[in-house]
């Protein structure tokens, strides 16, 4: 971890009834802030759809399967669409996609409302479920290398995108799609951050002078020491990260 100094930027020190006033002027502004959240969420939902093949074939634990398979029954979907690297191990795997997806966890909630979550790997899911088992994750797992062309639309492969399907009968439509920042939907860790004084420390926030913002040389949020950061917990395991594509 980057090394702290004891003269970073500090803010002013004030007395509670200063601080509460100034704190009591933000909330106005992140109430306003939720509630034109809550009206952009109403017209998503509102949003027209496009029809897609419900038998659309991607891999899956048991074999080759279909879109329509990937609901598991319920009538929503939500899929992340993964990075992947064939042939290279865990370290040089997707670090930004490695970081939201790790965030992804308990799935009960999501499955109450009659939707499934399901990572949609771009590269081989014999390789790429290895790493799923690698990070410990355990949400549904399947690899569209062969039919990323045709789910993805017009889109340029090999990006990160969530999507979002219904399902009436077998019929399938896509009703969203969101990629880059938008995939920050899946992240807890970004929003705790932007709490704290320093907020996520990256170059491209706008901070006093005197805040850090800078990781060093690599200067990479997601990646130090040579590997994603979410993959550290998992060595210290005692896992290996060579993906079974070489010894380790």
């Amino acid at each position: 971890m980057p090394s702290r100094k004891r003269d970073n930027g500090i803010p002013k020190i004030v007395e509670r009834a200063t601080f509460q006033a100034e704190l009591d002027a933000l909330r106005v502004r992140e109430k306003s802030h939720m509630r034109a959240g809550d009206a952009i969420a109403a017209s998503r939902r509102r949003l027209p759809m496009v029809a897609v093949d419900g038998a659309t074939p991607l891999v899956g634990e048991r074999g080759t399967m279909t879109l329509l398979d990937a609901f598991e029954g319920r009538q929503l979907l939500i899929a992340y669409y993964y990075m992947w690297f064939n042939g290279r191990p865990a370290p040089e795997q997707c670090e930004g996609c490695t970081f939201f997806t790790a965030q992804v966890r308990e799935l009960s909630h999501i499955h109450s409302r009659d939707v499934t979550y399901a990572t949609f790997c771009q590269g081989s899911y014999d390789e790429s479920v290895l790493y799923r088992d690698f990070m410990g994750w355990k949400m549904p797992w399947y690899s569209v290398e062969i039919s990323a062309d045709t789910l993805l639309a017009g889109r340029r492969p090999g990006m990160m995108y969530l999507i979002c399907y219904l399902r009436q009968g077998s019929d399938v439509f896509e009703t969203y799609w969101t990629t880059r920042r938008g995939v920050e939907a899946m992240d807890n860790t970004y929003r705790l951050l932007d709490l704290a004084v320093y907020g996520r420390q990256e170059d491209w926030e706008d901070s006093p002078a005197g805040w850090p913002q800078h990781w060093g040389e690599n200067n990479h949020p997601f990646r130090r020491d040579g590997r994603p950061i979410s993959q550290w917990q998992r060595l210290e395991a005692g896992h290996s990260d060579d993906l079974g594509t070489r010894s380790s």
